[in-house]
């Protein structure tokens, strides 16, 4: 109604300029932070809370995440290419060079069972040789990658 009026009101080259400026506010509008993730996130005790966090990090509009290992931060992107990233820990890991795909799988189930906590999980991860993981919500699936950017493991995640 208020753009009808401007429209109405205004010479044509600023009623051009509102409504670009409106379309780019709309575009570039913050969709969810990393304040509101970490709050999402700190409900995160184990790999058993990961499918509820999921629920909670879709409700704020992300649409996939990346998780770096070596130092834990994570690249979450949202509609209209929208990308936030948080701030990795300031101690990091090295991620081992050759993956062992078996011990990573015992120590994710050992993790998703609730048996360690996060940083023991991305530990776990580094001496196993994952690099990264990439989280997909609408295909409600978590891929693991070595080093080499090979697929190590892809999982559904439980909703």
């Amino acid at each position: 109604m208020c753009l009808l009026w401007l429209k109405l009101k205004l010479p044509t080259e600023v009623s051009l300029l509102v409504s670009v400026i409106f379309a780019l506010l709309s575009y570039y509008t913050i969709m969810f932070t990393i304040p509101q993730i970490k709050e999402a996130h700190s409900r995160v005790k184990s790999g058993a809370d990961f499918p509820k966090y999921m629920q909670d990090i879709m409700a704020l509009g992300v649409i996939s995440f990346e998780t770096f290992v070596f130092d834990n931060h994570t690249d979450y992107y949202g509609a209209n290419d929208f990308r936030i990233a948080s701030e990795g820990f300031p101690d990091t890991l090295t991620v081992k060079d050759k993956s062992d795909i078996e011990q990573f799988k015992s120590d994710l189930k050992s993790h998703q069972q609730g048996h360690t906590d996060y940083k023991t999980f991305l530990q776990d991860c580094a001496k196993s040789g994952i690099e990264k993981w990439i989280v997909v919500m609408d295909k409600m699936t978590c891929t693991y990658y070595d080093k080499s950017g090979n697929e190590v493991l892809v999982e559904t995640i439980p909703s």
